[in-house]
This record gives structure tokens, C-alpha cells and sequence, in this order.
């Protein structure tokens, strides 16, 4: 198959059709709505919680966790902090693949290694919240939230370990705060959506000059960086064959020495 390389202005005009017909469920449109953007993520974590009175101090899209040696990496959609120091990881999932259990405890998990020191006592553990907005109703229950706690199933008592899963059913309609936010999120135009704080960001973001060209290069930057990982992903297979030295693998996959390194102390693949 021939490759076909783009002019920057069928590109631009491509990014353009995209971004018209991006909603708030689509990852990428999300992590640009949330940043730099607290009273939008507060209002949303509101409605989900239904906490009227939820402060976010922080939040901060596309957030890197700390990974232990060799453990999968994870990149959190949207990471927050409230008043109360209760930690949120706000995942928006449009396949019902990337809604899987084991996703869920895996992201619940990676927040606890973030939030404890060495030294520090377990009980220090904060409260967190793990909140997967799906595009389908991925149980089949027609609920607006499906909320996951552990239970001492012998006693048929909470576990209490302050440990929250909530799946945030995208595809619920009913006339209720969720629902309504349910619906904005399927929405590609600001004038069909009912919360103003979203249809205001949205409008912004698609129908102004300085929105628009934000957005276009949040794409540009997007593309460069599904580039990259594909290119670390070449370079980690490279890696475990243990054929390559470090400069080969960088001249292959167009990085440097230093990140094939980092790659490979990150997944424990240094040379013995």
C-alpha cells in the first residue's frame, strides 16, 4: 500500500472536520474542555456525585502516574483533588473493552501507589473515586450510575476501605441531572446541549478563531504523540528481543538514546 503524505493544508482542513464532530465523550476533546478548567470538572463531579458542595482544589487531564519498575504505565484522563483530599480519576470510555473490570481495579490501584509514601501508615490512604463515563450502558441495567464497593460478603457489611468505582452510564436519558449531562456528552454542537458551562466551553473550542486554532494544535499535538508511543512501542519490542544496541534502537524508532533507556529501566530490560 503506497503511503500518502498529506499537505499541511488537507491536514488542517481534515483536523477541522474532526473537531466539529468531536463530543465530550470523545478522549481527546475532553482532556482539552478540562484543562485549565477546575469550575467545569467541579460541576461535572457534582452532578456525577451528586455533591452540591464538592470544592475541586486541582485538576489535570492527561496525568502520568507513578509506575513501579516494569509495571504498565497508565495515563489518567482527568486526575483531581478536593478540599477533603478525596482523589478522582475521571475516565472516559467509548469501546465497552476499555470499561473492563480489571481496568477499573488496575486504575483504583495505580492511585493508591501515587498517594502513599514511604513511611506513611496505610491509614493515611486518601478516599478515592475511580469514575468511568461510558458511551454504552455496558450492564445493561438501564441505571444512570452503577456503583462498585467491596462488601465483606460473610457479614454482608461495607469493607469501608474508602476504595469508590462508579460506571457513569453515557447512554442513560432519564430526565435527572445525570441524564441531562449524559446527553450534553453525546453532543457534537454547544446549541444541543443543556448545561451552559459545557455548551459555553464547547462553543468556545469549535466556534471561535482563538478556540479553534487551541484545538488544532491539541490535535497536532495528539498526532505526534499516538507517533511516539507507536515508535516506543517498536523500540520496547526491539528491547526484548535483547539483539539491539541502545543507538540502533534509537536511529529505528526516531528517539533518542536517552528514552530508549528510560524505556528500558521502566520495563527492566537494561542489558545485564
Amino acid at each position: 500500500m503506497p503511503i500518502i503524505i498529506k499537505s499541511k493544508e488537507q491536514q488542517h482542513r481534515e483536523d477541522l472536520i474532526r473537531l466539529a464532530n468531536f463530543r465530550p465523550i470523545d478522549d481527546d476533546f475532553m482532556r482539552v474542555l478540562l484543562k485549565d478548567d477546575l469550575p467545569l470538572a467541579q460541576e461535572i463531579l457534582r452532578i456525577i456525585l451528586q455533591k452540591d458542595d464538592l470544592i475541586l482544589l486541582s485538576e489535570q487531564p492527561q496525568y502520568d502516574m507513578k509506575r513501579l519498575v516494569g509495571a504498565r504505565s497508565l495515563c489518567l484522563d482527568v486526575y483531581a483533588t478536593d478540599s477533603k483530599g478525596v482523589k478522582y480519576d475521571i475516565e472516559v470510555q467509548k469501546a465497552d473493552s476499555g470499561a473492563a473490570p480489571k481496568r477499573a481495579r488496575y486504575h483504583s490501584s495505580a492511585m493508591d501507589i501515587e498517594n502513599l509514601k514511604a513511611g506513611q501508615e496505610f491509614e493515611e490512604l486518601p478516599v478515592t473515586y475511580t469514575i468511568f463515563i461510558t458511551e454504552n450502558d455496558v450492564f445493561g441495567g438501564n441505571k444512570e450510575v452503577y456503583r462498585i464497593e467491596r462488601i465483606n460478603v460473610d457479614m454482608e457489611i461495607p469493607f469501608d476501605d474508602d476504595e469508590h468505582i462508579l460506571y457513569v452510564n453515557g447512554a442513560f436519558r432519564g430526565d435527572t441531572q445525570i441524564g441531562r449531562l449524559m446527553h450534553d456528552f453525546m453532543c457534537s454542537s454547544a446549541d444541543d446541549m443543556h448545561n451552559e458551562r459545557l455548551a459555553e466551553k464547547t462553543r468556545y473550542l469549535k466556534e471561535t478563531a482563538k478556540g479553534e486554532s487551541g484545538m488544532c494544535k491539541a490535535i497536532e499535538e495528539m498526532r505526534e504523540e499516538t507517533k511516539k508511543m507507536n515508535s516506543a512501542e517498536i523500540a520496547l519490542n526491539m528491547l526484548k528481543k535483547g539483539r539491539y544496541p541502545f543507538d540502533e534502537i534509537a536511529e529505528c524508532c526516531n528517539l533518542t538514546v536517552e528514552e530508549v533507556k528510560e524505556l528500558a529501566e521502566e520495563y527492566d530490560l537494561l542489558p545485564v
